[in-house]
Order: structure tokens, then sequence, then C-alpha cells
């Protein structure tokens, strides 16, 4: 059975990017939370956001434990934002016999912002499919973020 690695991080800290190199070097299958919300909503999905966010979680840890019992290693890119996510997935795939590990991207504050200001640029010019993040978009994730404590994590990234 393969692995299961579940990126974290804040939004616009490099999560995707990260996502895709570990995929390349690991041959394994990538699942984005936003990469399927875009898809099926665009990016204004209104007041149904987080329900529709928390339905796409759940079915995609499902489609991750089945990829991961063919052998196919699987990365997570969605972030993790609070320890009750992160505990709830390490449950979830240990309840199936499922080895997984839990990467953290940490960015500082400044690097965080230049992030966010260069993806919000990459977006309004139309060459990548993300939502943009004005101040209030960033304050709202940020207020939700809890940073992990280092025995929780398997690979610590300083961006």
């Amino acid at each position: 059975m393969a692995e299961v690695i579940m990126i974290c991080g804040k939004i616009c800290s490099g999560k995707t990017t990260y996502a895709r190199r570990l995929c390349a070097e690991h041959r394994a299958v990538l699942l984005s939370i936003d990469e399927i919300m875009l898809a099926l909503f665009g990016l204004y999905a209104g007041e149904r956001h987080d329900e529709w966010a928390a339905k796409t979680e759940a079915y995609l840890l499902e489609k991750s434990a089945e990829i991961a019992g063919y052998g196919i290693g699987v990365v997570l890119d969605w972030g993790f934002w609070t320890r009750e996510r992160r505990d709830a997935a390490r449950e979830f795939f240990a309840s199936r016999g499922i080895g997984c590990q839990m990467h953290f991207i940490s960015i500082s504050d400044e690097k965080w912002r230049s992030c966010i200001e260069r993806r919000n640029r990459a977006v309004q010019a139309g060459n990548v499919s993300a939502y943009f993040v004005d101040d209030n978009l960033a304050a709202k994730f940020e207020s939700r973020f809890e940073m992990p404590d280092r025995s929780e994590i398997s690979v610590w990234i300083d961006a």
C-alpha cells in the first residue's frame, strides 16, 4: 500500500507548487480541493463555499484511500489549517492501515503577503485558475489557521 502526503500551510504559501514537485518525484497523484472547487463552481462559490469545500474534502479523503490502496502514492493539497483537521486526517488513514506524512510550509508574514500579491496579479491577468485573495479573505484565512506544533509535522519546510 502506498503512502499519503498531506500539505499543510497558509493559502498562497507555495503548497501547490511543492505538491506538484512531490508528485513528480514520487510518481503520485495530486488531489486538490481548490482544483475541484474552481472547476465545478468557478471563482465565486458564494455563501456555500465552506459547505462545498467540506464535502469535497470528505470525498477526496475517501478517494485518496482508494488510490493508496492500489499502491499509488497520493499528495493532498488543501492546507490542513486546524489541528482538528490534521488529527482527523491522520486518524482516517491510520484506521485504514495507510501510512501518511504531514508536510508543513512555514512562511514569514512578509513573504506571505508578497506571494498573495503575485498570485493576485496572475489571477487578474488570467494566467492562473486560482482564487483572488483580497485583504478580507486573507484575514479570514489567517484567523482560521492554527500553527502546527513541530511534533505534528513529518517534514517542515521554511519557505
